[in-house]
């Protein structure tokens, strides 16, 4: 087989593509092997009739379309394999020659992924901030530590206080008619975190155990579900029953109760430790993303208006499916929003074409710099993954052979690899943090 690829305009390439005589010839032994088995032929046994006498009842045409439609396809993705073109499309195909004893020839035109004219991405200067981890920062942390390992103690007199942890029952009426997702039995509510809409928690506050009380609310103008958008709410609540956190001392021995250490002092420097690799994480995650920038803004790429399209085909999938999760339509978003669908699109499209060119670009380093993900490496991000969730047995086995996760991994992985390359070819200068720079991020629960 010999393939042959032309580039067009717009991101178009025609493949040429010729099939030798003798593959086609088999082709179409096959194919009347195939037909002869569904064509009654009068005077035949049914997968009897002769070759000549079966082309000559339904036609020769019928025979060479058979085998053609054979032959494309798998010639078309050897072509593809053998030039090294990356088609986003469906070819369109054009046959040129199909006759027994002769090659067959065929064309397919079709969109493929742009090329990337890289700029400059190594021997960047960037800037890396250096976080400081202040003695005031461990002990906030210390501070959080403390208060997630306190004892809940059942308050049997007195009333609801914030901070508290009160199991309600609910019932909510607008204009006196119940609505759907407004009442709930033995709801365990911490008083003060936020979790319901403003005014009903602070309502609770100096309410007794078996006390009931009627609460008028009004749900946010923006809120998820449109029909309850900016209603007035009146909701019955009963306190069934009251917790209240207490604070064991914070010495010694809470250090070993909740930790590896034997001492507050051990746990405040791990704290600190830990505080500051979250700090360098973060200040290695700007230095990636300011890197990514420089690169993105250096190269030029013109990317294909089919691909922006699917793209911006499942953005809209992934904001149609995450406002499902809330109860909203589509259709209601649009509606409350004042805008159509065509709107909403041309409001995604900087991002999707953003997210498209970098993909390209990273994908060109990738390729250049032979940057690959090996078996072993997805199986080390599959096993952190697992233990982030305390997944166990099964369940990691089943993470470990799902091809769809696994191939989601790799290229998270291989994004990883991409950026940490720019990092090792890259001139970098430390700097305190300012200011107005995000502060240290929070260290993950326990030291």
């Amino acid at each position: 087989m010999k393939a042959n690829a032309e580039k067009i305009e717009n991101g178009m390439v025609c493949l040429e593509v010729e099939v030798d005589a003798e593959r086609f010839s088999q082709a179409l032994k096959k194919a009347y092997q195939e037909m002869v088995k569904k064509v009654n032929v009068p005077g035949f046994r049914k997968g009897k009739t002769p070759r000549a006498i079966l082309e000559r009842y339904v036609g020769k045409k019928a025979l060479v379309d058979e085998a053609v439609e054979a032959i494309i396809p798998e010639a078309y993705f050897k072509a593809v394999e053998d030039t090294g073109i990356e088609p986003i499309a469906q070819p369109r195909v054009e046959l040129v020659q199909a006759e027994e004893g002769k090659p067959v020839l065929f064309k397919a035109t079709v969109e493929v992924k742009p090329e990337v004219k890289l700029g400059q991405y190594k021997d960047l200067e960037v800037k890396k901030p250096v976080f400081e981890v202040t003695d005031e920062m461990v002990q906030k942390e210390m501070e959080r530590i403390h208060e997630l390992h306190a004892k809940l103690i059942t308050v049997e007199e007195g009333t609801v206080a914030n901070g508290d942890i009160a199991t309600i029952d609910f019932s909510g009426k607008i204009e006196g008619t119940p609505f759907k997702g407004g009442n709930s039995a033995d709801y365990p509510l911490e008083i003060g975190s936020g979790t319901f809409i403003p005014g009903f928690e602070e309502q609770l506050i100096g309410m007794a155990v078996n006390e009931t009380r009627d609460i008028k609310v009004t749900f946010p103008s923006e809120y998820a579900n449109e029909e309850l958008a900016g209603k007035e709410t009146v909701f019955t609540v009963t306190v069934k029953g009251l917790k209240r956190k207490e604070l064991v001392p914070l010495d010694d021995e809470f250090a070993k109760d909740v930790s590896e250490f034997d001492t507050v002092e051990e746990l405040r420097d791990a704290v600190r430790n830990k505080l500051k690799q979250a700090a360098d994480k973060m200040a290695h995650y700007q230095v990636v993303q300011e890197l990514i920038k420089k690169v993105i803004d250096a190269s030029e790429v013109e990317i294909p208006p089919l691909m922006v399209e699917n793209q911006l085909n499942e953005a809209v999938l992934d904001m149609g499916n995450r406002l499902a999760s809330q109860g909203v339509s589509i259709k209601d978003y649009l509606k409350r929003t004042n805008s159509s669908m065509e709107e909403m699109r041309e409001k995604l499209r900087p991002d999707v074409e953003k997210n498209i060119k970098t993909a390209l670009v990273l994908d060109t380093i990738c390729k250049l710099e032979k940057i690959e993900v090996k078996d072993e490496d997805i199986d080390r991000e599959v096993a952190a993954v697992a233990a982030e969730r305390n997944m166990q047995g099964e369940e990691v086995l089943k993470l470990l052979e799902d091809k769809e996760k696994r191939e989601f991994i790799k290229s998270n992985v291989l994004r990883e690899k991409t950026g940490q390359f720019l990092v090792d070819n890259a001139v970098i200068k430390e700097e305190a943090a300012s200011d107005a720079e995000e502060p240290a991020p929070q260290a993950e629960d326990g030291p």
